[in-house]
């Protein structure tokens, strides 16, 4: 059985480590670097970093940050935000980023997954999803959550694993900063339609929480935030409630 994940996610807005509710509300959680190190060290099995800032300037500040970041940890790292090109995905991976997550921008040219896997590999490429439910139908949305489309969750995430996609990272924005919970249902249907691993995110509140969503919802990994960064949830301690609960992880 492959162990399960725990990847705390930071989201980055002008160079800081930020945190909101339903995407938004942001507050201040500190600084990315300093995160990621005490995140590598506390037992984390990987992380993600999405830049959620659009500046002239975020691509070299975003460089400069995976840099400083792959610098300090010795795990897995994902990178996300505004990539949109093989030169983009090429400047993170040199500069240390094991995985890149592409979002909006695979929506808009789904060619791009099929570009990317095809220069890179299917291990390095994660395509995000956020999605929240209109009219009972979860409906993908572009640009942080900010604009719905027509697309369907379950449709869209089949279709970037047909192009190539090694990981389907799965925001509930319903849930998102909540801490009521993971969208279990969702993800069980996902688990049953795809081959390739989902990483569920979005209402991480407390250890049960982690406990259902890999149990109910079949995840392979949990992505959490502030759970983490405001130190509610101890990701050592969470682990051995996990493995107490039949769950494998690496402790």
């Amino acid at each position: 059985m492959l162990a399960k994940r725990i990847i705390p996610c930071l989201d980055i807005k002008n160079g800081r480590t930020v945190k909101g509710v339903n995407f938004v509300d942001l507050r201040d959680a500190g600084d990315p670097v300093a995160l990621a190190q005490y995140y590598a060290d506390s037992g984390a099995d990987e992380l993600v970093f999405l830049d959620i800032s659009a500046t002239e300037e975020r691509r070299k500040t975003l460089a400069k940050l995976v840099y400083h970041v792959a610098e300090k940890v010795n795990i897995p790292f994902t990178v996300g935000g505004g990539i949109s090109s093989i030169e983009d995905v090429d400047i993170l991976l040199h500069n240390g980023a094991d995985k890149v997550s592409i979002n909006s921008s695979a929506i808009r040219n789904p060619n791009l997954i099929d570009d990317l896997v095809a220069k890179f590999g299917s291990q390095c490429i994660v395509v995000a999803i956020d999605a929240k439910i209109i009219n009972d139908h979860w409906k993908v949305h572009l640009m942080g959550g900010k604009v719905a489309t027509e697309l369907d969750l379950f449709d869209w995430s089949k279709e970037a694993e047909e192009r190539g996609a090694g990981e389907i990272l799965f925001t509930s924005m319903d849930h998102d900063g909540t801490k009521d919970g993971f969208a279990n249902e969702a993800l069980a249907r996902l688990s049953a339609t795809l081959n390739i691993p989902i990483i569920a995110s979005g209402g991480a509140g407390k250890v049960q929480d982690f406990i259902d969503t890999f149990k109910e919802g079949k995840a392979d990994a949990a992505l959490a935030a502030s759970v983490f960064h405001f130190k509610e949830i101890a990701i050592a301690d969470l682990k051995k409630i996990l493995k107490q609960n039949g769950i494998a992880v690496r402790l």
